[in-house]
């Protein structure tokens, strides 16, 4: 039995942190800027407690970093935390591409073996 990648599991960790609407918005609010979680709470209709919590759950992922400058904190995304999801999108993407093109061929006649793509994504998973 193969041994469990690390990166499956700070890659559900990331799934998990984007699940939730509030930090997708975050994420893109700090994608072009570094901004205070003040500045970032101020964008919410929500406690400053709750955007904390939102804030510490995307830096446990590693999609955010926090810098500190005196007493405020200062976020920014983090790129090489979005690597791996881009990675399993490009991986899924790439197949979904080349299953939908065996079909169009099946759809004019043109033999391919079927199971060809799914065994090459389960050999890049």
């Amino acid at each position: 039995m193969d041994r469990p990648d690390p990166r499956d599991d700070e890659m559900d960790q990331a799934f998990h942190a984007l699940a939730e609407p509030r930090r997708r918005v975050i994420l893109q609010l700090v994608a072009h800027s570094e901004l205070s979680a003040g500045q970032i709470a101020a964008c919410f209709e929500v406690t400053r407690t709750a955007v904390s919590q939102h804030l510490t759950v995307l830096k446990n992922a590693g999609l955010l970093t926090e810098r500190r400058v005196a007493t405020r904190r200062l976020y920014h995304a983090r790129p090489e935390g979005l690597a791996g999801l881009c990675r399993f999108f490009d991986q899924l993407r790439a197949s979904s591409l080349e299953v939908a093109h065996h079909l169009a061929e099946a759809d004019r006649g043109v033999r391919h073996d079927a199971q060809a793509p799914a065994a090459d994504w389960m050999a890049q998973a």
